[in-house]
């Protein structure tokens, strides 16, 4: 089986492109990001991750048809797998073990 490991990036990422479902593509995904995180990741730094994400079996690609107002070019679509699924599953089911360890006591400043 292949690895589960998700860095912080790429777990966002993920969660992204399963929640934009067949409208994930690379600058709806930047958006969302932007929108939700009040981050604005580079182009390339979200294409190396969407990559890695593929390359794990996390998420699926594919080219949808050409368009006029994008001058004849594809947009490349992405899609979460049962796998990019079970990694997001185990990644929240750590965190929220982990939060419910901290003690119920005041934090100061």
């Amino acid at each position: 089986m292949k690895h589960t490991q998700l860095g912080e990036f790429e777990e966002l990422v993920l969660l992204v492109v399963g929640s934009l479902h067949e409208n994930a593509y690379s600058i709806s995904i930047k958006n969302e990001l932007k929108e939700k995180t009040k981050r604005n990741p580079s182009i390339g730094a979200l294409h190396s991750a969407l990559n890695r994400l593929e390359r794990k079996g996390f998420i699926h690609s594919h080219e949808g048809g050409a368009t006029t107002e994008r001058g004849g070019r594809r947009k490349r679509f992405y899609e979460i797998t049962a796998f990019g699924r079970k990694a997001l599953d185990q990644s929240y089911q750590l965190r929220t073990s982990l939060y419910h360890t901290l003690p119920k006591t005041s934090y100061a400043g």
